[in-house]
């Protein structure tokens, strides 16, 4: 062991964040030692604060500390446009874009029959309840390129067969396997303006 049991501790601890290796969690680890101690304090009640608070919105999944998320509440949203994604963390990342003007609807997960994830394990049921609700409705699928991904897809094309929704996907100028939150802005913004209708 090079550093104290108890700073060992904390570097583990950065360790278990994605994209931080063992440098990483090394830097970052003694350089929380150097912040003052109201600081270190600030951060630790912001993170407890923000596991309390947070919670998936009742409407779409996303992250919100309300009931509604501020983009479900937002009247200027298209609500006949629902953008369906895996996680969301991919919310932000099409916000970020800023000319998606359409609302979302979080999964939470990809069906996987591998790792015995079935479509009841997914938010699909609220999904076809909002659908019910709505008008002249396009889901835009911005699942990522892998098998979990493509029978995702398909599952969801065959739920709504014959029920006059437009269904579209993502353009494949996108990286096969690719997270839709690692996709730069100007390639996302690309493949949500030229997706593909795939059923309607």
């Amino acid at each position: 062991m090079i550093y104290p049991e108890r700073l060992e501790r904390v570097i583990e601890f950065y360790k278990k964040l994605p994209g931080i290796g063992e440098k990483s969690a090394e830097r970052l680890a003694l350089a929380t030692l150097e912040i003052n101690e109201d600081e270190v304090h600030a951060f630790a009640n912001s993170i407890q604060d923000a596991r309390k608070h947070l919670h998936p919105c009742t409407v779409c999944g996303h992250l919100t500390d309300q009931d509604v998320c501020s983009i479900c509440s937002d009247d200027s949203r298209d609500k006949n446009l629902i953008c369906v994604i895996e996680d969301y963390k991919s919310v932000f990342s099409f916000e970020k874009v800023g000319n998606y003007h359409g609302v979302y609807h979080v999964l939470n997960g990809l069906i996987s029959p591998m790792e015995n994830i079935g479509a009841e394990d997914i938010n699909l049921p609220s999904l076809v309840k909002r659908i019910e609700h709505l008008e002249h409705p396009e889901i835009i699928l911005a699942l990522k390129s892998s098998i979990e991904g493509e029978t995702t897809t398909l599952y969801i094309k065959k739920i709504f067969e014959g029920k006059n929704v437009v269904i579209s996907r993502l353009s494949y100028g996108l990286p096969m396997g690719a997270e839709i939150d690692y996709i730069d802005t100007v390639t996302l913004d690309r493949a949500l303006s030229d997706r593909k209708q795939i059923s309607e």
